[in-house]
């Protein structure tokens, strides 16, 4: 790929909306001059997470994960950081034109290869052709406005109606086999993946078309749901049908609604519930827990009211709990699902459900309970049944609870009840906490050197008060001192330490920029500025002093005259330290 013009870059860095990116991400608060959130970067419970939108840059004070918007996209979708400019620019309308146009890497052939699909599959369901297609569609109670928002197609029952458009269009066969779309014949040759059904497009957090599910319209056709496969870029343990649509309800709502199938997604927004997102023919994975974690910490689950159902309602929370979301479970009749019961009942009812829904741990406790607590035996089943479950619940206090729920509603002593949990804890690894990174030990000087830079960072006016050299000589082994000095060198030039700081300098920024300061006017500042710049001077020639006296205590051969040339030196420097005033605030 050609160099992407620094102009381009800049206007980029201009319209982007920091705030607004990682929020699709992350689920952000205000706090301050800041929105905090749960780090993306590592797993935390108490957020650590800080983005700043002044200066459009973020930090996490757990991990020290920092930067702007390109280093945020490259980082969390793996992007080289050409293509992270790429994709900003797409999404807030500036072209990045580059000067080699070199052919594009795979993962960008099967996206624009995924876009023509699905305007292929669109074309069809509005073509005399998806007349069938619309007529089932209505009977699920979708009209026109749920279809184009959803942007439902339709596959033609034939083989060969993908192939075709994608010969016409010149796209090798092989490119559709790796995006999921054809299926090899041993006897040669591709045939349609996706045939006589309605086809709900795939998309990541960004919309960007992953792959195509296709849903059944006759009774006699199996499987009801036919999922691509996986690929390149769609890797099913991590994606939501859904999802892109429902990040700013699940942030107003502060939860997430998980079903099983794209329809029951529809039928929750048709009822008001627009935080709904199903599987793509998975079950729940660690990755998807993750993936909700970082934007709430509620979750409800809404699956079928029969066996399967509450089956993978119990799945699920083996999943969900020790990712530390707190669940809850809507118990829908048997044979229902959510489309069901919205048609017979109205949206008010579905939401009704969604919005009451108990504890799912509570659901499981009345659930052991109801196969009978009549005898011993019966009462320490349902214990057991319920107790490993109790055992996933990551905060303590959460977990106390429950158990305290689960010896009332069985009529077992707590202590037995703790007994069966701490049972099922030792089968397994649950940590009560989810350890963040440890920070690197800071002595003093790192302090003062922050201190420093941060003063300069809010007045950039004072930053030749500081005597950059002076430092470098008093402190040259000072692993914290360099990146300060890049800093406060950067603001000092009139640089963007945005754009020009690299590596530790750049997190420092990062920390910094986030960090929330009492604010001084220059005077103040000047003064700790002073302040500090004595500070570390005392420090570098107590340390001196500390190593001469250890070099004579060991009996180390010292030369007389250097000693005493040295402790006139440091009498010289603690007589200016003393007497030397300040210089004046300079406006």
């Amino acid at each position: 790929m050609g160099r992407i013009p620094d102009e381009t870059i800049q206007a980029i860095r201009d319209r982007v909306d920091l705030v607004e990116l990682i929020g699709r991400y992350v689920a952000l608060k205000s706090a301050g001059r800041n929105h905090k959130g749960l780090c993306p970067f590592h797993e935390e419970k108490t957020p650590s997470f800080n983005v700043n939108a002044e200066r459009q840059i973020f930090h996490c004070f757990g991990c020290d994960a920092g930067g702007n918007a390109f280093t945020f996209l490259m980082r969390h979708e793996n992007l080289t950081f050409p293509e992270a400019v790429r994709e900003l620019g797409r999404q807030v309308g500036v072209e990045v034109q580059e000067s080699d146009s070199r052919e594009t890497g795979l993962y960008e052939q099967l996206r624009e290869l995924n876009d023509v699909a699905h305007s292929f599959f669109r074309a069809e369901l509005a073509s005399p052709r998806g007349e069938v297609a619309r007529s089932y569609l209505a009977q699920r109670g979708l009209d026109a406005d749920v279809v184009e928002s959803f942007e439902i197609g339709f596959a033609p029952d034939r083989w060969d109606a993908v192939v075709a458009h994608l010969s016409q269009r010149r796209v090798p066969a092989s490119l559709g086999e790796k995006a999921g779309l054809l299926v090899e014949r041993k006897s040669g040759g591709h045939y349609d993946r996706l045939r006589g059904r309605v086809v709900f497009p795939i998309r990541d957090a960004r919309g960007r078309i992953l792959g195509f599910g296709g849903r059944a319209m006759g009774s006699d056709q199996e499987p009801k749901y036919l999922n691509g496969p996986e690929t390149a870029i769609y890797r099913k343990r991590e994606v939501f049908y859904g999802l892109p649509m429902a990040l700013e309800p699940m942030r107003r709502a502060e939860r997430a609604v998980v079903v099983e199938g794209y329809f029951d997604v529809v039928a929750l927004h048709r009822a008001g519930v627009g935080e709904a997102v199903a599987t793509c023919g998975t079950a729940l994975t660690e990755d998807h827990a993750r993936e909700l974690h970082r934007r709430t910490r509620q979750v409800v689950l809404l699956f079928d009211g029969d066996d399967a159902g509450r089956r993978a309602a119990r799945s699920a929370l083996e999943i969900l709990l020790p990712a530390g979301l707190r669940v809850r479970h809507v118990a829908l009749p048997t044979g229902d699902d959510p489309d069901t019961l919205l048609a017979r009942e109205g949206g008010e009812a579905l939401k009704r459900l969604v919005d009451q829904a108990p504890p799912a741990l509570e659901a499981q406790i009345a659930e052991a309970c109801s196969r009978g607590l009549t005898t011993p035996w019966e009462r320490a089943d349902a214990v057991h049944a319920v107790a490993p479950l109790v055992a996933l619940v990551v905060d303590p206090v959460e977990r106390g609870e429950f158990a305290r729920l689960l010896a009332m509603r069985t009529g077992v002593r707590e202590e037995d009840v703790d007994a069966a949990i701490r049972g099922a804890r030792r089968g397994g690894v649950y940590d009560d906490e989810v350890a963040a990174p440890a920070p690197r030990r800071r002595g003093p000087e790192d302090r003062w050197f922050g201190n420093l830079a941060a003063a300069v960072l809010d007045h950039p006016g004072l930053a030749d008060r500081v005597p950059l050299d002076e430092l470098a000589v008093l402190f040259p082994d000072s692993a914290a001192l360099g990146p300060a000095v890049e800093l406060i060198a950067r603001v000092a030039a009139g640089d963007d330490p945005a754009v020009e700081l690299e590596g530790e300098a750049r997190a420092l920024y990062t920390q910094l920029a986030t960090s929330e300061r009492e604010p001084l006017d220059d005077v103040a500042t000047a003064r700790s500025i002073d302040e500090t710049i004595e500070n570390l001077r005392r420090r570098s020639h107590r340390r001196e002093r500390k190593a001469s006296t250890l070099a004579l205590a060991r009996g180390e051969a010292v030369d007389s005259d250097e000693l005493l040339r040295l402790k006139e030196e440091q009498l010289r420097r603690r007589r200016e330290l003393w007497t030397q005033p300040p210089d004046p605030v300079r406006h």
